[in-house]
């Protein structure tokens, strides 16, 4: 399991040359480390504020949902590519399309996920961005930058997974959820 692995051995094998594991999993680590920054900030802002401890609850659930997608992304899209490079077994074209589409469309579940739970962590630090300690906002703004960077990245991940079925709705979820991070990083901004 990737999330076993420590950063350095993470990010060797994220650069090996080889399909698997790829851009999903990296974001989804990246969201995991964003998440655990909000987790930090809230924790350090607990003297002052009362709703401290839930968001640092929060933010804890949304780095553990985060850096379970690293494996879960890596495993569908493992999935997919072997899918894509097998012999065909099936001497129907037809039922051998659809079970890969469906194994194609299936990877683009994990980058959806992870483009929604980028969306909560974004929301969660637009909400917090003005009530922790001021030697913590620029960090929550950050996450909130990187979240939403992360929601774009799995935007397209899902746009590229769902090609042989357009019009899927998930692209438009996806969109949705970069779109929401997006405004949320910017309302988490700290003052000029």
């Amino acid at each position: 399991m990737l999330t076993d692995l420590s950063l350095p051995a993470l990010l060797e094998e994220l650069a090996a040359p080889r399909a698997v594991p790829g851009s999903g999993s990296a974001l989804a680590a990246a969201l995991a480390a964003a998440a655990a920054v909000v987790q930090m900030a809230a924790r350090l802002s607990a003297d002052a504020w009362p709703d401290a401890a839930g968001v640092a609850a929060q933010a804890g659930s949304l780095r553990e949902r985060a850096a379970a997608l690293v494996d879960e992304d890596a495993e569908a899209y493992r999935r997919a590519v072997e899918a894509q490079s097998a012999p065909t077994a099936d001497p129907s074209p037809e039922r051998r399309d659809f079970a890969l589409g469906r194994t194609v469309a299936a990877a683009a579940e994990p980058p959806l996920a992870l483009a929604s739970v980028a969306a909560d962590l974004a929301q969660l630090c637009a909400a917090s961005s003005g009530r922790v300690e001021s030697r913590v906002h620029a960090d929550v703004a950050a996450a909130a930058a990187l979240a939403a960077g992360v929601a774009r990245g799995a935007r397209e991940l899902v746009a590229v997974n769902l090609t042989a079925l357009p019009g899927d709705p998930r692209v438009v979820q996806a969109e949705s959820h970069a779109a929401a991070a997006e405004a949320a990083a910017r309302s988490a901004r700290s003052p000029a």
